[in-house]
């Protein structure tokens, strides 16, 4: 399936969100994630169902001042 990820487009197997973080290899109680621009929240991930050309946002903190 075709997703948008980060802004850049990715084939991908997963038809989950939470099956999408794992094989991106992302990990983590930080993570914010939305769907076409909807907050997709840690507890809503292994039931959100994805479809072809989703816009995926993965947000993770990042150190530096």
């Amino acid at each position: 399936m075709r997703l948008i990820i980060n802004g850049e487009a990715q084939i991908v197997s997963a038809t989950t969100l939470s099956q999408l973080l794992a094989d991106l290899d992302y990990e983590g109680e930080w993570l914010a994630t939305a769907v076409n621009g909807e907050l997709i929240h840690r507890e809503e991930r292994d039931d959100h169902a994805l479809v072809e050309n989703d816009r995926i946002e993965i947000l993770t903190p990042m150190q530096g001042g």
